[in-house]
């Protein structure tokens, strides 16, 4: 059971990126799923999430606008994170996690201590 996260890079300012995390072992469909990221001597901070009921989203200010997330939960089991118009202030290894459903709840999480695996992460940086 694990999750794979990548798809990061070097890019310059302006730049695209799209970001995969796939997870083997498990179904996705029954997992909201985040992503987080980390800058070098920062803490982890959540940048956006999709719940698994009906694909809804969300977003940290800092990106909205600029950040898609979306789910593939065909054979595929993949979750994206489409990232535009990057900013060197984008620059941060980022974690894909995954929180399994339960009875009382399926939605999403802003924390990380709820979600119950996580990526090795990929590291994006974005040069001025």
């Amino acid at each position: 059971v694990q999750l794979q996260a990548s798809g990061g890079g070097l890019v310059q300012a302006g730049g695209s990126l799209t970001l995969s995390c796939a997870a083997s072992g498990f179904i996705l469909d029954s997992y909201a799923i985040a992503w987080f990221r980390q800058a070098p001597g920062k803490e982890r901070d959540w940048v956006s999430c999709v719940n698994s009921v009906d694909g809804s989203t969300d977003y940290a200010d800092s990106v909205k606008g600029r950040f898609t997330i979306s789910r593939d939960n065909t054979i595929k089991n993949i979750v994206y994170l489409q990232m535009n118009s990057l900013k060197p202030e984008d620059t941060a290894v980022y974690y894909c996690a995954a929180a399994r459903d339960t009875i009382d709840y399926r939605g999403y999480y802003y924390e990380s201590r709820p979600y119950d695996y996580w990526g090795q992460g990929t590291l994006v940086t974005v040069s001025s």
